[in-house]
């Protein structure tokens, strides 16, 4: 019955333990405990630092603790009080520089990392430079010296620093790439900076990490690490002065009806060349979009087939179309009732579009 009853005890402790479990990640571009970027780095060596003084300081008190429940438990026939050791200077002393010194080993790395972390990148004419805008429930991504605005996805070089400045359109939000920096947060009114850096190629999950309304478990993004070359291919033909956008490949009858459609009832909001639509996310290059909505993955298990992308593009764009709120709780997209081959129209434009 009492191994019943401590067993039991235990389960409260388990039940704690898997919950805590839950949250990490085995995927290498979603978890801070497998940082691909410097600034990632340093984060995860000041979290391995503090979790090994305080491990350090648990095991003493622990040690302490079995110590003298051992050596003064109460014994048959000791009526005695065991020696006191109140007002004893050099326990005191021990007790109080012992924990000064722990903390020292803390502060002196943090200070040097924090400001390492906050060294202002917006002078150097090597680092990229984006503004980065959060919305209810989406990311706008602005490159000032290339004048492109895009939404969802963040590109950047591979080894090279990026500078953001951040800000919100509407409520409070918080801007966190796990894999390869921290978190910040985007307030309204205001602007925050911080800057990253990746150390290898890859898609990268982003996150708002600041609890922002009905889909705020939904505003996830995408930060695209790619070679310099392909990112100056990217940047030559996102800015073109007279962008143009191609169907190729596509239902040509069927895409023509969805793009048709689009500039009767999709343009007041959204755009496709490029400067960022007036409310919604800009959709240039819809068709290379990792995910729909910014959370329906086009790819989910990662196979790198084009095919399949596509197949799952069209699937999570048409879901969206019919019925953005089911998909998406308290978003942004008034676009009416739309008409099931309305639906399939936009559907085959939008999967298809891409910029020459």
């Amino acid at each position: 019955m009492r191994r019943l009853q401590q067993v039991g005890r235990l389960l409260p402790l388990f039940a704690v333990l898997a919950l805590m479990l839950t949250g990490c990640s085995s995927d290498p571009y979603l978890s801070a405990l497998t940082p691909k970027g410097p600034a990632a780095e340093m984060q995860l060596f000041m979290m391995k630092l503090s979790l090994y003084v305080m491990l350090f300081v648990f095991a003493v008190v622990v040690a302490i603790f079995a110590y003298v429940l051992v050596r003064y438990r109460k014994r048959k026939g000791d009526n005695s009080i065991p020696e006191q050791v109140e007002g004893n200077h050099k326990l005191e002393i021990i007790w109080t520089v012992i924990p000064f010194l722990l903390l020292i080993v803390i502060a002196v790395p943090m200070v040097s990392t924090t400001f390492t972390l906050a060294k202002d990148y917006s002078q150097d004419k090597e680092a990229v430079k984006v503004k980065v805008t959060a919305h209810q429930f989406w990311w706008e991504f602005d490159y000032p010296e290339a004048k492109i605005k895009t939404a969802q996805e963040l590109y950047i070089p591979v080894g090279k620093k990026v500078w953001l400045e951040l800000t919100s359109a509407d409520v409070i939000h918080s801007f966190w790439v796990p894999g390869i920096a921290g978190k910040i947060d985007t307030n309204p009114g205001m602007k925050n900076t911080m800057w990253l850096e990746a150390s290898e190629e890859g898609v990268f999950q982003g996150k708002c990490a600041e609890l922002c309304g009905a889909s705020h478990a939904l505003m996830d993004f995408k930060v695209k690490v790619v070679s310099q070359e392909e990112f100056d291919a990217w940047v030559a033909k996102m800015s073109k002065e007279k962008p143009e956008s191609t169907t190729d490949g596509a239902d040509t009858a069927l895409a023509a009806e969805g793009e048709k459609i689009f500039q009767q009832s999709c343009v007041s909001c959204h755009a496709i060349d490029g400067n960022g639509g007036k409310i919604g996310p800009d959709l240039s290059n819809y068709s290379e979009r990792q995910t729909v909505a910014g959370f329906l993955r086009n790819d989910p298990t990662h196979t790198g087939d084009e095919a399949v992308r596509t197949e799952n593009l069209k699937k999570n764009l048409h879901k969206w179309l019919s019925n953005p709120e089911e998909v998406k709780p308290g978003n942004l997209m008034k676009i009416g009732q739309l008409k099931p081959e309305e639906v399939d129209a936009l559907t085959e434009y939008l999967s298809n579009l891409k910029r020459q």
